[in-house]
């Protein structure tokens, strides 16, 4: 199998500079990487009481005055200055957006980078974001499975005629260029629940869950588990399990030398690839890396550190 490796380029706070991500993905690209993701927010309210579910206190990691760059415009952005990797989303909260403009801008995307998108995919947490944004929280996981659907619709058909709960559309052309990749934009689905792996079958070309994150872990073995659950609920679907791709996005720290804290993916060269490798055992096809470096500088040592001394050490 080969293993493939991208990392989270996230638009925000000291990263959210132009010539910074620039350097960032053409290096990336050189190295070898195989995608780049973007991160999602449209607004971070001031006094929020919802609980951010990859914290163990429940707080979200930035305040209200970061820079956020705004998912869709990066990625098109860094297809733009790139030539072979992949650019995705990690993930896009669906529902936040109107999906035939959601459908347009990511075809449109994939159409003039040769056919290098991916979507990653989630229903959203922040009730305080979807007020913000008018966008009724209790429907968040009915509208965006309604949203994909409908956003496979724009990317396949001829002409879209649809009929939904949410969205209505008869007989409208306008659907071309379409993506370069077919059938369509690879659809990967966030989130960790049985809800979760249930959508990746009904909707979804593979399956992106963060974990490493109190009090979502997903270490090796609990990960495998739930791997082999969603097997089984594609095998059920009458879907074969090895068209859907996991990828486990997840935080790394590359220690220089032993003796510090050890953690899953915390730690030297050779013992981040021997977690990495533990990871791929139990199924993984695709690492999304979000590298715990808050410097420009930071982060460009740690992709050419990953790159030099834990990739080969990882089957490819």
């Amino acid at each position: 199998m080969t293993v493939r490796f991208g990392f989270s380029l996230q638009g925000r706070g000291a990263l959210a500079d132009r010539d910074t991500l620039g350097t960032l993905a053409r290096r990336a690209e050189a190295l070898g990487y195989d995608s780049i993701f973007v991160t999602d927010r449209l607004v971070i309210p001031a006094a929020a009481t919802s609980a951010y579910p990859y914290s163990p206190t429940g707080a979200f990691p930035l305040g209200p005055d970061e820079p956020w760059l705004e998912a869709l415009t990066a990625l098109m952005w860094l297809a733009t200055i790139t030539e072979r990797i992949r650019v995705g989303t990690s993930v896009l909260v669906v529902p936040y957006r109107n999906p035939i403009a959601t459908a347009k801008a990511l075809a449109t995307a994939d159409h003039l980078s040769g056919g290098r998108i991916i979507l990653g995919a989630g229903v959203g947490w922040w009730r305080e974001e979807f007020a913000a944004l008018g966008v009724p929280f209790a429907e968040r996981a009915a509208r965006t499975d309604e949203a994909l659907r409908l956003m496979k619709a724009v990317w396949t058909g001829e002409r879209v005629s649809f009929e939904g709960r949410f969205w209505r559309v008869q007989d409208a052309g306008g659907t071309r260029p379409r993506p370069a990749q077919r059938p369509h934009i690879p659809v990967w689905i966030g989130g960790h629940s049985e809800g979760a792996l249930r959508r990746v079958v009904a909707l979804a070309d593979g399956w992106h869950p963060l974990g490493l994150r109190p009090p979502v872990l997903l270490h090796p073995e609990e990960l495998g588990g739930k791997i082999r659950r969603l097997r089984q609920l594609a095998e059920e679907a009458g879907r074969d399990p090895a068209t859907l791709t996991v990828a486990f996005k997840a935080p790394v720290a590359l220690r220089r030398e032993p003796g510090g804290p050890r953690g899953v993916l915390a730690g030297t060269a050779a013992e981040v690839a021997e977690d990495l490798t533990r990871y791929v055992a139990a199924g993984v096809e695709h690492f999304v890396l979000d590298f715990t470096e808050p410097t420009p500088a930071g982060m460009l040592e740690t992709l050419e550190r990953f790159a030099a001394g834990v990739r080969p050490r990882v089957g490819r």
